[in-house]
């Protein structure tokens, strides 16, 4: 190995070292539920969002399959979280990095990939951004690292960069160490990945499950479901997709969990004003479904843990999810769906909304 890239890896190891292991916060529930809900702070990586792990191991997987050198320009395509985290580590690596992105994509994300030193190649249509960036990636013999290919395999669910983890080292202490469900969305489908093989592998009893948007592929691939329609773009940024990705893998899953868009953004608010957690989208896809969850453990008279994310931060949302102009620009009522959580709360009942 040449000393570029032995001192590429030290660097991303560093970050590893002085980022991996966020905090691990408890939700408020009743007391006599007997039942913990704890929130992995994703939001707090140097780059704000679960995809700075995610960056980190596509960029180290790389490396040490000799496809990245200290010539080698970095390319992907994506307009949101992993796209400013690659081009954090690009930085770090002094490599060029460049992420083909829709052209309707907010100046708001441009500006941050641009901050991070990354250049943003414009397509007129979504389907597009794959194709184009094996295109760049092959004219300048760069690297195209493909996140919603590669997001499975890239991470070494066993042990390094983690977590899985270190979910379960720092649950160690708690009254129910052993989670009965960890709850994730799926965007690449990496974190569902790990998760379910990390717990296979250390051969505990919890169970994966994942919330899955309004119009995503995800949920009917997992489900089997024959001539399922081809999903839609996501309006919950970060999780969701219209196919099913080659990184996402059904059977390490053991739920999955549909979730009403503006379900999502009721609970982020929520989340909020009970904790003052300020999170993204995907955070309350998340919360939704934990929420579901924890009443049917209530409902079986079990008792235990459930973990779940915080993917990123409300911040970059101001905007969108908390601007109730913007909200209602989509036809979304949150109201409902406000009510059914916090009556969740007020009785640990989960109730079916009315028509």
């Amino acid at each position: 190995m040449d000393s570029w890239t032995s001192n590429a890896i030290a660097l991303l190891e560093a970050d590893a070292n002085r980022s991996a292991d966020t905090h691990l916060h408890v939700f408020p529930l009743p007391a006599e539920w007997g039942i913990d809900l704890y929130l992995k702070d994703e939001s707090v990586h140097p780059t704000g969002s679960l995809k700075h792990r995610l960056a980190r191991s596509l960029i180290l997987y790389g490396l040490v399959n000799g496809l990245i050198r200290g010539d080698t320009t970095l390319v992907e395509s994506s307009s949101g979280s992993t796209a400013v985290s690659e081009a954090y580590f690009a930085r770090m690596l002094g490599l060029p990095f460049v992420t083909v992105v829709p052209r309707s994509t907010v100046q708001e994300k441009i500006d941050l990939i641009e901050f991070y030193g990354g250049t943003c190649h414009f397509v007129d249509r979504a389907e597009d951004m794959s194709p184009e960036a094996r295109r760049l990636a092959a004219d300048c013999h760069g690297h195209y690292l493909d996140q919603f290919t590669y997001a499975e395999r890239a991470t070494d669910w066993r042990g390094n960069n983690n977590i899985a983890e270190s979910v379960f080292s720092q649950l160690s202490q708690e009254r129910h160490p052993i989670p009965r469900w960890i709850v994730v969305g799926a965007g690449t489908g990496g974190t569902s990945a790990t998760f379910g093989r990390y717990v296979r592998y250390r051969r505990h009893t919890t169970e994966i499950a994942v919330v899955d948007p309004e119009g995503s592929a995800f949920y009917d691939g997992w489900a089997g479901t024959p001539d399922a329609p081809a999903g839609r773009p996501s309006r919950i940024e970060g999780i969701g997709r219209p196919r099913v990705e080659p990184s996402f893998v059904p059977n390490v899953i053991d739920e999955m969990i549909r979730v009403p868009d503006a379900g999502s953004i009721a609970a982020i608010r929520l989340l909020r004003e009970r904790t003052l957690h300020w999170a993204g989208g995907s955070t309350g896809t998340n919360l939704y479904g934990a929420f579901q969850l924890i009443a049917r453990m209530r409902a079986a008279g079990e008792t235990g843990s459930v973990v779940t994310l915080i993917c990123d931060s409300g911040v970059r949302y101001a905007g969108t999810y908390y601007s109730d102009e913007w909200v209602a620009a989509q036809g979304w009522d949150l109201a409902p769906h406000r009510a059914r959580l916090d009556g969740f709360l007020d009785t640990g009942l989960w109730t079916e909304l009315a028509d």
